[in-house]
């Protein structure tokens, strides 16, 4: 039996942003919609494909047959971020597999934890509300680590050189 964490939760929430956006950008030729309604080449709904989106102030829903998916943009136009709010309404779109989630305050502890844990930040400066996962630096393997986003945050700990008060 999978045990469905809030590292779980997210992973699948962004991977659901990610295939969102690539069905986005079949028929506009870009992931980045908001620019193009924005700039009033594509409106502000419309049906596409297998699915009908709807753009709001920074993001996007994304009706699909079986749930709705709802992403903000970042001022980079980066999609992979989430907050409270985006993993509550990805929750409650499958309550039958995420029902624990479901529960906000039980979502929201569990939110703090994680942030607590340093497991992922907003953006230093930025306007932005979302947090995204930050990658740690593994030194042992580093060719088996994937390039992280150009704005990505790394959490790249100072080396203790010192062992045992030495």
């Amino acid at each position: 039996m999978q045990t469905h964490t809030l590292e779980t939760l997210i992973l699948e929430y962004l991977g659901q942003v990610n295939k969102t956006t690539e069905l986005l950008e079949q028929p506009f030729g870009t992931k980045k919609i908001l620019g193009l309604w924005n700039s009033k080449k594509i409106p502000q709904r419309s049906a596409v494909t297998d699915m009908t989106y709807e753009l709001h102030s920074i993001g996007c829903h994304v009706y699909l047959s079986d749930r709705c998916i709802d992403f903000d943009c970042d001022p980079d136009d980066r999609v992979d971020g989430f907050n409270l709010w985006r993993l509550y309404i990805y929750a409650c779109e499958l309550a039958r597999k995420h029902k624990k989630y479901t529960d906000k305050e039980y979502l929201t502890h569990e939110f703090n934890d994680y942030l607590k844990l340093g497991k992922a930040k907003k953006i230093p400066g930025a306007m932005s509300n979302l947090y995204f996962i930050q990658r740690l630096t593994m030194a042992a393997h580093p060719e088996e680590q994937s390039a992280p986003h150009p704005h990505a945050t790394t959490n790249n700990p100072t080396p203790n050189t010192k062992h045992n008060g030495e």
